[in-house]
């Protein structure tokens, strides 16, 4: 006797009540500031390039140094991306960060230098006599001013003094 295929129950999903699920890969942030109409803060695809940036910060202004800035370069999340003015001389700034247990080495003992223009508040906290003030005041310094030169340049910063400045000096960079 040959048996009768049966159909095989399934539960069905209710796809109406799943919470929807967005990935961190699906939308980055970026900062956009300098030589641009609109600077701020833009939300972007993931897969973005600088050009797209620019176009939502409004194009750049008539003295903007766009030849110096690869339009094609892909944009990662927290990027800051700064547009310098013609014949503006600008720092290239090669991220170089510590980790807090070679933070505080000195740069004889082949400690990793902390960059002082690409360090987030953690990791300019993890350097001697900078807490949380200090660090937001190195960051928004930076933000207003452009990048730090030289380390010299560290004592503009409100709350930076001589003393504070001869703990940093042997565990920053500026380049």
């Amino acid at each position: 006797m040959a048996e009768n295929p049966q159909p095989i129950e399934t539960p069905t999903l209710n796809t109406e009540t799943l919470p929807v699920e967005q990935t961190q890969s699906e939308k980055i942030l970026i900062e956009i500031k300098g030589q641009v109409k609109k600077p701020g803060v833009f939300e972007l695809p993931a897969e973005s390039r600088l050009h797209m940036a620019v176009d939502l910060a409004g194009g750049f202004l008539p003295d903007a140094d766009a030849l110096s800035l690869n339009l094609a370069m892909k944009l990662t999340d927290e990027m800051s991306i700064y547009v310098p003015k013609i014949g503006e001389t600008t720092v290239s700034l090669p991220p170089v960060v510590a980790s807090p247990s070679t933070a505080a080495g000195s740069a004889a003992e082949g400690a990793v230098l902390v960059n002082i223009n690409t360090a987030d508040e953690t990791t300019l906290m993890t350097l001697p006599g900078i807490g949380p003030s200090k660090a937001a005041a190195i960051i928004a310094y930076r933000e207003e001013n452009g990048p730090f030169i030289t380390i010299d340049a560290l004592k503009d910063v409100t709350g930076i003094g001589d003393k504070t400045y001869e703990q940093l000096q042997d565990s920053i960079t500026a380049n």
